[in-house]
């Protein structure tokens, strides 16, 4: 057994490497793709420095541990305020718009159609058909003024 690990040399890593890259395109998960990054790295690194058999693999064990965490930041996305600066603010993004009312604001609420979902406003009385203003918003709750 110690003798396999012995003779790993530089073209047995390169070759492992590659075998586990090939692996990984045979059954994607990203995962056999890092180990086999770390086994070319080792084949490479032994390439220019002459190093035992020991050595080779706890280098293997350290770049193939220290390449999952890699992988998870490189691969997390990551959020983009200025493209969506409302995601999960769905009232904030109507502050200051105008609407037509669809039912008339009477007793201080009313409803308003925007898209295809019908809200409920609060306000002074006013006819349907009125164009208004969203001019706060708390929750679900619209507060609306004349346009």
């Amino acid at each position: 057994m110690t003798d396999m690990f012995v003779s790993l040399g530089n073209w047995n890593w390169l070759i492992f490497g590659f075998i586990l890259m090939a692996l990984e395109v045979l059954a994607p998960g990203v995962f056999l793709f890092w180990l086999g990054l770390a086994a070319l790295l080792v084949g490479l690194i032994s390439f220019a420095v002459a190093m035992s058999w020991q050595i080779q693999l706890v280098m293997f064990a350290i770049f193939a541990a220290a390449a999952v965490p890699v992988w998870r930041r490189l691969a997390r996305p990551k959020p983009d305020a200025t493209t969506s600066p409302f995601l999960n603010k769905r009232t904030e993004a109507l502050l200051g718009r105008e609407f037509t009312l669809e039912k008339p604001i009477i007793d201080g609420t009313g409803t308003v159609r925007i898209g295809d979902t019908i809200w409920r406003v609060a306000g002074p009385d006013t006819p349907a058909g009125t164009r208004v203003k969203v001019v706060r918003v708390d929750g679900a709750n619209l507060t609306v003024a004349a346009a």
